[in-house]
């Protein structure tokens, strides 16, 4: 019997689609394409999907402004005018959280 697979956010940086599980797994050694449920079943293993994400996708972005971070994470979902209150709430928190933290948000705050 086949079972069939689905790829939606898992961990605590949501690893999401088949193509980052397939990456991500072989990155790690994992077979994630088979066993996605394994991000959610197993805390270790959803760590590192979350680190494995953050080093390959977000990192490289850093430089470029919190727009880059939210088009590294959710770009084809929100970014281009797809989802702008998304964007819009994602910005406020990240003032608000910079804010308190007394630090200044930086420019390009939208993807």
């Amino acid at each position: 019997m086949c079972t069939r697979q689905t790829y939606y956010g898992r961990g605590p940086i949501q690893l999401s689609w088949n193509y980052n599980y397939a990456q991500c797994g072989q990155s790690l050694g994992l077979d994630l394409l088979r066993q996605p449920e394994t991000v959610s079943s197993n805390p270790t293993i959803a760590f590192r999907t979350a680190l494995w994400f953050w080093v390959n996708n977000v990192r490289p972005v850093l430089n470029q402004g919190f727009g880059a971070t939210i088009r590294a994470i959710n770009g084809d979902l929100e970014c281009n005018g797809k989802s702008p209150d998304k964007v819009n709430a994602r910005i406020r928190y990240y003032r608000d959280y910079c804010g308190q933290l007394g630090v200044d948000p930086g420019p390009n705050l939208s993807c």
